[in-house]
């Protein structure tokens, strides 16, 4: 136990205080969504804020990666957590001298994530390199860990702190769990230098991208599995788009019970990465992660439309994101344990770019579904027809009739995507 403690000191430092810091920020950006809907009372302009994030992580992922394998790790990070920061105070000052407004907003949001974008893949390597090859499920399960937590958390801790002090006790508290995470990161990490060759060195950021790809296609079971990932992204984005359509309506819904539901995700995803840390190695990962999503896509998918009361709601989010780490996990040490890590930076980005492009896309193509075909659909069923039976009546009942078709959609991914993985395998090297 000593020696695994001081194995992973360093890791254990930066993802106990970077967790921290990530915590912070989120809390900030939900309590900013809170005081955009106040102030605007639209929930399109409200969610622009989250469009705008992650629109240039999608866009520039492809490149950053080709600038983190080139750029020392340690000081991307460092600059990169200051450049956010930068934007919170000027949220702050904005707001204190009563100029803010949602435009301000949408632009600081996409300046943080874009250095989100050039962060996280110098965040990816950095943990690799840290990090001794037998400790990679571990560590990749601690991360899934605090993730999971910090989505039950910043819900509950931002809209308590906004309700005591406002936007200034928010920031406060996003400042000062930066600047811990900062401390840490200058002082107590050590974090080993990659060494780049003189062509990496004068790669334009073109040919680094294409290298990336080109990495990737030389290691088709990981390209494949993000090619799956991204239809498994699809599907669940389309699926959180409809919940709330789905539960908002019902007599026996609203918004608490929707913020129950959710939160039974983050609760879920948390208990499954405990056990994911504690499994030993699989036989083969790749299976396991096509079955786990199998698993995933059908059983929330499909019991939460078809039944009708919040409790077996909570039960469909239990099943559905209780396996997810152990997917989440399982692709993170093929990853790191496939592609080298002088390439890993450019890897990770394209995957960032291939397996999350299909997110905004769900969103839109799950509300658009709900509301211009299955809502106008089951409000001319009759009462007693079969969708009705299976979905219920009235408002909402197009939304679980979505949900449901989403899981017929998930279950076709699978298998097909399944049976084009069923050739490769990832058995864990002594």
């Amino acid at each position: 136990m000593k020696n695994r403690i001081h194995e992973l000191k360093n890791f254990y430092i930066l993802w106990s205080t970077q967790g921290l810091s990530q915590l912070g920020s989120t809390i900030t950006s939900f309590a900013l969504m809170l005081w955009l809907y106040r102030s605007t009372g639209s929930a399109l302009q409200t969610a622009l804020l989250s469009i705008c994030s992650y629109v240039p992580y999608i866009l520039m992922s492809i490149f950053a990666g080709a600038l983190s394998d080139k750029w020392n790790k340690k000081k991307t990070m460092l600059v990169c957590d200051i450049l956010a920061a930068c934007c919170t105070v000027s949220v702050f000052i904005l707001l204190k001298v009563g100029l803010l407004r949602a435009w301000h907003l949408y632009f600081l949001n996409a300046v943080n994530g874009l250095m989100n974008t050039v962060q996280r893949p110098a965040s990816e390597v950095a943990i690799t390199l840290i990090t001794p090859k037998k400790y990679y499920q571990k560590t990749s399960a601690l991360q899934s860990f605090s993730g999971s937590l910090i989505t039950i958390l910043h819900p509950m801790l931002a809209t308590s702190l906004y309700a005591i002090g406002g936007m200034d006790i928010v920031i406060a508290v996003d400042l000062t769990a930066f600047f811990i995470a900062l401390i840490a990161l200058l002082l107590f990490v050590y974090i080993p230098p990659v060494n780049v060759d003189e062509a990496g060195e004068k790669e334009t950021l073109l040919a680094s991208a294409k290298a990336g790809l080109k990495c990737l296609n030389q290691n088709r079971p990981v390209l494949v599995l993000i090619l799956f990932l991204a239809g498994v992204n699809l599907v669940a984005s389309a699926f959180d788009a409809a919940l709330p359509a789905f539960i908002l309506p019902r007599e026996n819904g609203g918004e608490s019970v929707l913020g129950i539901v959710s939160s039974f995700a983050g609760i879920a995803m948390l208990v499954g990465s405990l056990i994911a840390s504690d499994l030993p190695p699989p036989k083969d990962r790749i299976r396991l992660i096509v079955i786990t999503m199998l698993f995933s896509l059908t059983t929330d998918n499909f019991l939460m439309p078809l039944t009708r009361t919040p409790i077996t709601w909570c039960i469909a989010q239990i099943l559905g994101y209780l396996p997810v780490p152990l997917m989440s996990t399982g692709l993170d040490v093929i990853v790191r344990s496939t592609i080298p890590t002088e390439m890993q930076g450019r890897v990770y980005s394209c995957r960032n770019t291939l397996q999350f492009f299909t997110i905004p896309i769900g969103f839109f193509f799950g509300g658009w579904m709900v509301d211009a075909i299955c809502e106008p659909f089951m409000e001319r069923v009759s009462s007693e027809s079969i969708p009705a039976t299976l979905f219920g009546h009235g408002k909402g009942s197009g939304a679980g009739m979505m949900i449901f078709l989403l899981g017929l959609l998930g279950m076709g991914i699978c298998l097909v995507f399944g049976g084009i993985l069923k050739k490769y395998k990832f058995i864990e090297s002594e």
